[in-house]
């Protein structure tokens, strides 16, 4: 037995269940003084009581109840919930006329929102739109597996290095399928970039965990700040943050290096394209210098062992720590003009991706300054003081201190370069290159030579039979088997003290190779004919 329902909005009578072979209803309805709930639906639904009014108005023919008002909400809701119901047992005409009710019915609720939601704006206040926004997220973060870190572009006032970090990483993972993304180029980078765009997720995949990067900009009354949002399973939490970090900070690190740009730092450049204040008075250029070790006139066992002895450096930090050492390597390298010690700094410059501080010591007015200028180099680099035996105030202690009188000339001494070079000033800073470039070894005071200060002395020869091949190929072409003159070219410099800046001037002088080569035996014949004359 039925019973009639009330005419009313808000509360409507109990609907008794009825079955029939095709289908079984489910309702929660509610009058004065019960609440019933029927469970009985064929898919198992379960019928939540925000869609009552719906329901029943939707079905009040098939129900036998009558008296519900329409709205435009309920009409949707159940439409959505009579889908699965009804999609089989009804022709194709007839699910047809439902979808398309049902279109009709999102497109006046859309509508409803739309009329609604600025008058939500207007009534509701301030403070009740920022609780509801601080606190829900928090509510839903309890019940969500996923946790999110976020990554801030500046900690405070200072750059957050995790975020450039991120910033690299995340632009090898962007894939170019994407409909967005960004290409940059900066001055320290050899390559175009591809960068994530403000929004759209990347995905990373780290030893079975998935990760989603999203680049987010947040205003405020300060302006914009931009961070990431690194999001996960919660499961994987401790993983994210003691290995997967790290691999992104390390990862970073590489691109950096295989990207970036060499620099020449030095007191007197005219210009600067390094925005980096803690460079202090240093400006910088790009370094674009060829050489490499492939391309250096040496003598391949000294090659190796250098090369050698750099990637041991860079590679031994732990080790440098453990026995309590600033993490630095002095190398002296001596031997005459035109031998290729410029030549061999920048080629450990490209090698190692390390930036070059030129000291010019006769520009530095006092000890004070040095230890400025020293402490304003960055890790990674190469300290370079080229031809000091020019200097005369480091070439001795006695130099400068002789005449208690007369003070020196430039206030720099040989213990206050000692003292930056070796002292507590050295160990402000990690994995940097300390070379002292000379043409008189024998002129240096032994203690800027002792080992600790320059570890390796490294002997700039003159120009010898491999490297002299070496340059041949360089310049012309020519390879070892067929190089004419061989024999009486090495006869020659053994005979004579040839640089190998000497040999490569003469090579270039003719784009044909038996042109050049016979030049080359007419200059080092000349030159051994004056070395008898003198």
């Amino acid at each position: 037995m039925t019973r009639k329902a009330k005419t009313t909005f808000l509360r409507p009578t109990v609907i008794d269940r009825q079955s029939t072979k095709t289908r079984n209803w489910c309702c929660l309805s509610m009058t004065n003084d019960a609440c019933n709930v029927s469970t009985l639906t064929k898919n198992n639904y379960l019928i939540s009581g925000l869609f009552v009014l719906g329901i029943a108005h939707k079905n009040r023919q098939s129900l036998g109840v009558s008296g519900i008002r329409s709205h435009p909400t309920s009409e949707l809701f159940a439409s959505l919930l009579l889908i699965p119901q009804t999609a089989s047992m009804s022709s194709p005409s007839e699910t047809s006329n439902t979808v398309s009710k049902v279109f009709s019915l999102c497109a006046s609720l859309a509508g409803f929102i739309m009329l609604l939601w600025p008058m939500a704006q207007e009534l509701i206040s301030d403070q009740v739109r920022s609780y509801l926004s601080s606190n829900l997220p928090h509510f839903f973060s309890h019940i969500s597996p996923i946790v999110t870190v976020e990554i801030d572009e500046k900690c405070g006032v200072t750059k957050n290095e995790v975020y450039e970090a991120a910033t690299l990483y995340v632009s090898t993972k962007v894939s170019t399928e994407k409909m967005r993304h960004k290409v940059n180029k900066t001055r320290e980078q050899k390559y175009f970039t591809i960068a994530v765009a403000k929004g759209e997720p990347v995905v990373d995949q780290y030893d079975g965990v998935k990760l989603t990067w999203r680049l987010v900009c947040k205003k405020d009354e300060f302006g914009e700040e931009r961070l990431f949002k690194l999001s996960f399973n919660k499961k994987h939490h401790a993983k994210v943050l003691t290995s997967y970090l790290p691999y992104v900070w390390d990862e970073a690190n590489m691109i950096r290096t295989r990207n970036r740009m060499i620099k020449l730092y030095s007191r007197q450049c005219p210009f600067s394209d390094d925005n980096d204040d803690r460079r202090g008075s240093w400006g910088s250029i790009i370094l674009e210098h060829p050489a490499t070790f492939e391309t250096l006139a040496m003598d391949p066992d000294l090659k190796k062992m250098i090369m050698d002895d750099l990637e041991r450096f860079v590679r031994r930090k732990e080790y440098y720590n453990k026995v309590g050492k600033a993490w630095k390597r002095g190398y002296l390298l001596f031997g005459p003009s035109g031998t290729g010690k410029s030549s061999l700094v920048a080629a450990m410059a490209n090698y190692l991706k390390f930036d070059i501080y030129d000291f010019a010591l006769n520009s530095v007015s006092s000890d004070v300054e040095l230890r400025k200028m020293l402490l304003s180099t960055s890790n990674r680099s190469i300290v370079l003081f080229e031809d000091i035996d020019c200097s005369s105030e480091v070439l001795g202690r006695q130099i400068g201190m002789q005449n208690e009188q007369e003070p020196p000339k430039f206030g720099l001494t040989l213990s206050g370069l000692l003292n930056c070079i070796d002292g507590v000033c050295s160990s402000c800073g990690d994995e940097r290159i300390i070379v002292f470039t000379t043409r008189y070894k024998d002129r240096l005071d032994p203690a800027l030579l002792r080992p600790g200060r320059m570890d390796m002395h490294i002997n700039m020869s003159y120009c010898t039979t491999y490297g002299f091949k070496l340059l041949a190929f360089n310049h012309l072409g020519i390879s070892n088997e067929h190089i004419p003159f061989l024999g009486e070219i090495d006869g020659l410099l053994k005979s004579t003290e040839t640089t190998p800046a000497e040999v490569a001037e003469e090579l270039m002088r003719y784009d044909d190779a038996d042109v050049a080569l016979q030049g080359l035996v007419d200059f080092l014949k000349r030159k051994r004919d004056e070395g008898n004359e003198t």
